[in-house]
């Protein structure tokens, strides 16, 4: 569930670091990396700009009646921001069987602003991700050999935004070494044989859907004996920025870019057992998990903001530029297929991988029909948020 930064403080002694995302040492660098857990406070205004409804291609022929969940479950987290009070109190009076009442409260109190890269252009790549499903066991035997691990104990969560307002929503991921704070191990080092004995949270049977399960921040693991199936949930990362394998195979020229698809990926991994650890260790990022029991299989895992994520009306932004919990308007295309694919989205989730403003990952939900779709997204999409109607919102847009 991430995902993604650059260097902020060059006059910091202590740390030299890159920002990176959500779900985010080469041999021990002397770096820390800063991780954003909220928003900013404000968006970027000269990525936004303002225009009427009727400018979004397709808002009259979509469902907003199937995003309406989504965006009651961003309000439970927006309500407390003054530009999104009056919205989302008068959103609990409205008939969410009614299309029309639906449509008409996002036209009465909501401006629809374009989103546009720094360079001025007006669409962006447009990817997927999903929630898997792995075998898994509690103890390790058999094919049960991958483990996924809880948070170390050794992992240094700092915030200098009390002394750096600059750095507001960002974290640093480090450890102790003397009396320094370096980087965190990569995942080269966490994944030697007890470099994390003791961390074990399940063990699963394979280890190029575990690396995918990282990639996509959650998943569900059922158990060998089928008795129960449980969420395994991102709770933290080692810091390092996401490098896609993909890219990696690319750039050696193992694969087109036509054919780095995840499915892609995953048939070289099995083609090539003696470069297997070599690919997955492409990619320094490492995230942990908890585990967490499943009350609802039709919701997804929560996202950034904290809410449950739904399928096919849930995205992950760049929180740089677009507010998280906001609704996005998206226009883009079916995965490898031209058919338009244009729906009102909410704003709820971060990624490693996610960065620019136009900009955008596509929650498709839980299972293998979900996992083809996202493993084969690649579009180009435009976005279009909307924001309250406030006078200071109408500020910010000038």
């Amino acid at each position: 569930m991430s995902s993604k930064r650059l260097s902020l403080l060059a006059s910091v002694s202590l740390f030299a670091f890159v920002l990176a995302g959500c779900v985010t040492p080469p041999p021990e660098p002397s770096v820390v990396v800063p991780v954003p857990i909220t928003p900013p406070v404000s968006v970027k205004t000269e990525i936004l700009r303002p225009v009427t409804f009727s400018v979004l291609p397709g808002w009259n022929k979509d469902d907003q009646r199937e995003t309406w969940p989504a965006f009651l479950a961003s309000c439970d987290v927006l309500i407390r921001k003054a530009d999104w009070k009056e919205p989302c109190t008068i959103a609990q009076d409205v008939n969410a069987s009614d299309l029309q009442a639906v449509r008409a409260f996002f036209v009465a109190f909501f401006v629809p602003n374009q989103v546009f890269n720094a360079d001025g252009s007006d669409s962006g790549l447009v990817t997927g991700y999903y929630e898997p499903l792995l075998r898994g066991a509690r103890k390790r035997g058999g094919v049960y050999q991958t483990p996924l691990y809880r948070v170390p104990d050794d992992l240094l969560t700092i915030d200098l935004a009390g002394l750096y307002p600059e750095l507001k929503g960002m974290r640093l991921r480090g450890r102790i070494q003397g009396n320094k704070v370096v980087a965190y191990y990569p995942r080269a080092d966490l994944t030697k044989p007890g470099a994390m004995s003791g961390k074990e949270l399940l063990w699963v049977d394979d280890p190029i859907e575990a690396f995918f399960l990282q990639v996509q921040g959650s998943g569900r693991v059922k158990f060998a004996d089928g008795s129960s199936v449980v969420r395994v949930a991102y709770a933290d990362q080692n810091g390092y920025p996401y490098k896609s394998i993909g890219r990696y195979l690319v750039d050696r020229g193992e694969l087109t870019l036509d054919q780095a698809s995840a499915q892609g990926i995953k048939a070289w991994y099995s083609a090539h057992p003696e470069r297997q650890q070599e690919l997955l260790n492409a990619n320094p990022s490492y995230v942990f998990f908890r585990e967490e029991s499943i009350s609802d299989t039709r919701k997804g895992p929560k996202g950034a903001l904290g809410v449950p994520l739904t399928p096919q009306r849930s995205i992950a932004v760049d929180v740089q530029f677009i507010p998280l919990g906001a609704p996005v308007y998206l226009s883009t295309t079916q995965p490898n297929n031209p058919a338009v694919l244009q729906r009102l989205m909410m704003a709820q989730d971060t990624g490693g991988a996610i960065k620019n403003a136009v900009r955008a990952d596509y929650f498709w939900g839980f299972g293998a029909e979900a996992g083809e779709k996202a493993g084969k997204m690649k579009q180009r999409g435009m976005m279009w948020v909307l924001l309250p109607k406030s006078p200071a919102n109408t500020a910010m847009m000038k």
